[in-house]
């Protein structure tokens, strides 16, 4: 959950790097409040007559900015300008792959800043 916290705070922060764990953390706590939203909105009924869902759509528009930073920053993390997160698969290949070690020109390396 600190991940998912860090990534908000950091809401429009495209420069530097996030790490893979920021990364997944971030995606899989997206992935549970949207399930919970969708789940809560199926059992109050709140949209039964559309397969849209109001406030998982609500959410997702919120998250975007956020999503899309730390996406940036983790195609920073591994060397990548921020434009491979538009490549479909290549981005996903990226995005399991380590960070480069040491410092590269994006900043330094967040796994030894997080060692100290």
């Amino acid at each position: 959950m600190t991940y998912y916290i860090s990534v908000l705070k950091k809401y429009a922060v495209s420069n530097g790097r996030a790490r893979r764990a920021e990364y997944w953390y971030f995606f899989l706590f997206n992935m549970i409040i949207a399930f919970a939203l969708g789940f809560i909105e199926g059992v109050s009924g709140i949209a039964t007559e559309t397969d849209n869902s109001i406030l998982v759509g609500i959410y997702q528009l919120a998250i975007l900015t956020p999503s899309i930073a730390v996406g940036i920053r983790r195609m920073h993390d591994v060397n990548k300008s921020g434009w491979f997160l538009l490549i479909p698969i290549y981005n996903f290949i990226l995005a399991v792959t380590d960070g480069t070690k040491g410092d590269n020109k994006y900043g330094s390396d967040p796994k030894a800043v997080e060692s100290k």
